[in-house]
């Protein structure tokens, strides 16, 4: 049976579908589809946007304003500002996807473990999540990072630890009420071992919370790598990742193109990939 949803005036609806769920994504979220596109673009081939070097500079350059030659200006190198963003994108996008990936596999195996197999398991589990819950992330991912080492990777590292906890609460949380269901309890009585059943059953129907966590996350964690590399805790120059040049920039008032520029286009990163996230979860 097909449900039509009508505009006022009796107008069919093209983008809306039974239960009132839209399909087709509102202007915004297309919007932020691009940016993340255009990200993930530079990241993965940086020569196709621009030709300049990002790590040598021309002295006759130095401290030039944004313009038709320098989209973003020129740094006190006489670096096309441009350049090292784009260059630095692959820096800031490995360590924020390594960051996740690791709060996924880590938190979501804990949260696994300890949502299905309860008991003495589920009390250990929940106990070593509310002691990493009790630290401040950022906190505890400077820490981490300090016990590593100061470079990006080290900071990615420690960023995924400091998610960790997040995740394994939320699978917790999901493996918890899948548990229940009727299908599981069906499996179960067939004679499915609890293995088969939870890698079978529990895990697809419980990970799509931890997804859409992971897309927001993954906006968090360019914020959180790019606040380490900010205080110094990310790779020294001449590497390029966002915050490195942010607190570069700031050394140089009169030209302010050199913090903007950079912390303009982290800004609208992490924007554009919550808005996906807040979109994917209306969407359930």
């Amino acid at each position: 049976m097909t449900v039509s949803v009508t505009r006022a005036g009796g107008t069919p609806d093209p983008g809306a579908r039974a239960g009132g769920t839209r399909r087709r994504p509102p202007p915004t979220v297309l919007v932020s589809f691009v940016v993340v596109a255009l990200v993930l673009a530079w990241a993965v081939a940086p020569g196709l946007f621009t030709g300049q070097d990002p790590v040598d500079g021309i002295p006759s350059e130095l401290f030039r304003p944004p313009g038709a030659g320098h989209l973003l200006g020129t740094d006190q190198l006489g670096r096309d500002v441009f350049a090292r963003i784009v260059h630095g994108t692959a820096s800031s996008v490995t360590s924020a996807l390594v960051a996740v990936a690791i709060g996924v596999l880590v938190g979501g195996t804990i949260g696994l473990l300890a949502g299905f197999l309860g008991g003495v398991v589920d009390v250990v589990l929940a106990r070593l999540v509310d002691v990493l819950l009790a630290i401040p992330g950022f906190l505890l991912a400077v820490v981490i990072v300090s016990a590593l080492g100061f470079q990006t990777i080290n900071a990615a590292v420690a960023t995924g630890i400091s998610a960790v906890a997040v995740f394994a609460r939320v699978m917790r949380s999901e493996v918890l009420k899948t548990r229940s269901a009727v299908y599981v309890e069906a499996a179960l009585l067939l004679g499915g071992s609890r293995w088969h059943v939870l890698l079978r059953h529990v895990l697809p129907n419980a990970s799509r919370s931890v997804l859409q966590l992971a897309v927001l996350q993954f906006g968090l964690s360019v914020l959180v790598i790019a606040s380490l590399a900010f205080l110094g805790y990310g790779d020294p120059p001449p590497a390029s990742d966002w915050g490195l040049l942010v607190a570069t920039g700031k050394d140089y008032p009169l030209a302010p193109w050199l913090v903007w520029a950079p912390a303009l286009v982290t800004i609208v990163t992490v924007l554009s990939v919550n808005r996906i996230s807040r979109w994917l979860r209306t969407t359930d």
